[in-house]
């Protein structure tokens, strides 16, 4: 077989994979690529897989399928990146077709609503614990540790839009990198 053609189908799989087993988005998904992406297949690094987000979060379209194109660009060029994003979103597709053709709406079964309840439970935890190796990996100083924080309190107790604090993030960082030369 090929070995650009093994590439891609490594590509697909290991992100239909991700795409299968996750639940709740982007956020979600982060604790599974850091296992896959980063420990396994050693495809990126700790800080590349910040920054993807950081991009896909900040850009249109859904994060995963912005980190997954990222990624598959990162492996193998545009074509990497067309198979990555196929990979991370089949699973969805799928499972939304089945579900739209056997029941028309799931939230009467209680039994569904209490699965619902206890994935919700278990991806608020997946994040949490991904949010604090990010923090625990990218804390450089004191500095960084400050910012962080005033960029929780802004966005969470103010109300200020995301967009705005990466925006003066990345304008404070500017200024900082300036000074420093």
């Amino acid at each position: 077989m090929n070995e650009t053609l093994k590439i891609l189908l490594r590509l697909y799989f290991a992100f239909f994979k991700i795409g299968s087993f996750t639940f709740g988005g982007g956020y979600a998904m982060l604790p599974m690529m850091q296992d896959e992406l980063i420990n396994s297949r050693k495809w990126i690094t700790d800080d590349e897989l910040l920054d993807y987000y950081a991009v896909g979060q900040s850009t249109p379209g859904i994060i995963a399928v912005n980190v997954s194109t990222f990624v598959g660009f990162k492996q193998a060029g545009i074509i990497g990146g067309i198979i990555a994003t196929l990979g991370v979103i089949t699973p969805s597709i799928v499972i939304i077709t089945l579900l739209a053709t056997l029941i028309t709406s799931i939230d009467k079964y209680p039994l569904v609503q209490k699965a619902l309840k206890g994935i919700n439970v278990a991806v608020a935890a997946l994040i949490t614990d991904a949010n604090f190796n990010f923090v625990k990996k990218t804390s450089k100083g004191m500095a960084s540790i400050l910012i962080m924080a005033a960029s929780f309190l802004l966005i969470y107790f103010f109300n200020l839009p995301s967009y705005v604090v990466i925006l003066a993030t990345a304008l404070l960082a500017l200024i900082v990198y300036f000074w420093r030369r």
